[in-house]
């Protein structure tokens, strides 16, 4: 985490308090070497896992937990991201790294892990004001080479080959998603039931291909050297999986279609990327196939489609916990108001893509 970039909220509300003294006597048995004081003060980004820093006699950490209360099936991984940057550690996908797992919820109230707190940069706003053209075309240039690094990583040998489950990845995850929408629905969106109703006739046969997939590939999930343009560190693997590698790549793209603010994301909607050196959409996916050693990908409407969906989602069951009284962040409730634009996004792309 960047101290510069994230900065830590001093307002940590009941359902974000950490008891330090508890934990610190659990990391002292665990990690070896650990000391106290502990100081830790929450991250202010994110909306899923409460993120914080940890100022100790050892040294700074970050630990990233599960939120308290009833949580959604499957939602909230922490120990699957914990599990896939230690199998990265060695690859040529810059993660940070892990240091303890705890699955014990007795000790903090939720299952957690703790990783070393890297220094860098992590860049919120998609257009990259404060850089030049020639930088912002060797930010995105890297982002594209880590994306197409992570989808060539051999599962196999890093050990993460049950990471998923077989099948075809769009049927599994239309599944899941629809599923997860419909638990945490606070009210009938017509777009989001046209959209869903819309994916479940257009599902695409299964190509065969399976990387591991992030999840959530974005901008501001990168954490990039303090001077260069190189990403250290690859954040938030919550929905990491065994998966088209397509999924990655149209999340991205769908993610930079969007509004300059969209919630938590930055899009470049109606910005004239050429101006600012940025890859055009066209240009950036050319790139990753080039480098995926793959002419062209079809059916770009679906995916694209389908990642305004799983994002839509994604914001309602935040926006179900904001409800319950149990989100991690502040704005979590307003977010559900970008449910029924994001649905209809998804609508006009299949109206103009295909």
């Amino acid at each position: 985490m960047s101290e510069v970039e994230q900065k830590p909220s001093p307002d940590i509300s009941s359902v974000d308090q950490l008891d330090t003294d508890r934990l610190l006597e659990y990391l002292k048995q665990q990690v070896p070497g650990f000391s106290g004081p502990i100081t830790a003060s929450k991250f202010s980004g994110g909306q899923s896992n409460p993120t914080f820093k940890l100022k100790t006699g050892t040294g700074t950490y970050v630990l990233r937990r599960q939120p308290p209360g009833k949580l959604l099936k499957s939602a909230h991984a922490v120990d699957r991201e914990f599990r896939v940057m230690r199998a990265l550690a060695d690859s040529e996908v810059p993660v940070p790294r892990v240091v303890h797992l705890c699955e014990d919820r007795d000790v903090l109230g939720s299952m957690f892990y703790l990783m070393e707190y890297c220094e860098g940069r992590i860049f919120w706003d998609a257009a990259l004001p404060d850089l030049d053209n020639r930088q912002r075309g060797a930010f995105y240039e890297e982002m594209n080479r880590v994306l197409a690094a992570l989808h060539r990583v051999n599962v196999e040998a890093v050990g993460l080959a049950d990471y998923g489950r077989p099948g075809n990845y769009f049927e599994r995850q239309f599944g899941r998603w629809q599923g997860q929408y419909r638990a945490s629905e606070l009210q009938k969106i017509s777009a989001m039931d046209q959209l869903i109703q819309w994916l479940a006739e257009h599902l695409p046969e299964d190509d065969g291909r399976v990387s591991l997939v992030h999840g959530d590939y974005r901008l501001d999930n990168i954490m990039f050297h303090p001077t260069e343009s190189r990403a250290i560190a690859v954040l938030d693997w919550e929905l990491s999986t065994l998966g088209h590698p397509f999924a990655d790549l149209a999340y991205q793209c769908m993610q930079l279609r969007m509004p300059a603010e969209s919630g938590n994301i930055s899009g470049l909607m109606n910005v004239d990327r050429q101006s600012l050196g940025i890859p055009s959409e066209q240009e950036y996916v050319a790139r990753y196939c080039e480098r995926m050693g793959i002419d062209q990908i079809d059916n770009w409407a679906f995916y694209l489609a389908f990642s305004f969906f799983r994002l839509g989602a994604i914001i309602q069951g935040v926006a179900k916990r904001a409800h319950d009284g149990n989100a991690s962040s502040k704005n979590a409730a307003a977010l559900g108001a970008l449910v029924e634009p994001l649905a209809m996004m998804a609508l006009d792309v299949i109206n103009t893509e295909r």
